[in-house]
């Protein structure tokens, strides 16, 4: 796989015993996805996917009512969180990139303590 800015990457001839090796456009690499366009956004999919579904797995213990919220925030920051925000230290963070992140981190909340998606904060007036 060849890195580049450009649209279309330049073509490699890569031959090991007279086999010419594919090009690919991303690979899985010590589990972090890398991309032939140096751009972090099917990574940082991936692994908001991977800790949804590792959620869904432990959503029992998550949203277990006879367990205090702290010990349910725990137990999201010791097994949840780290899926998610693995290899983060070389991503390069957008706006848009740190709003997908804290829109995750509210979907694991609200789960968690049992808020449905359309209930909404009441406003509050202040009297002058």
């Amino acid at each position: 796989m060849v890195v580049s800015r450009k649209e279309t990457p330049p073509n490699i001839d890569i031959y090991i015993n007279d086999t010419k090796l594919q090009q690919r456009d991303q690979f899985k690499y010590l589990g972090a996805l890398i991309s032939s366009d140096g751009r972090d956004t099917t990574e940082i999919a991936s692994r908001i996917a991977q800790s949804k579904t590792m959620f869904k797995r432990m959503k029992n213990v998550l949203t277990n009512p006879h367990m205090s919220i702290e010990t349910r925030k725990r137990v999201l920051e010791c097994y949840i969180e780290p899926i998610l925000m693995y290899g983060c230290e070389t991503w390069i963070v957008s706006k848009q990139t740190r709003g997908r992140l804290e829109e995750t981190e509210m979907w694991f909340l609200r789960r968690i303590m049992r808020i449905p998606r359309t209930a909404k904060k009441p406003k509050r007036y202040s009297f002058k």
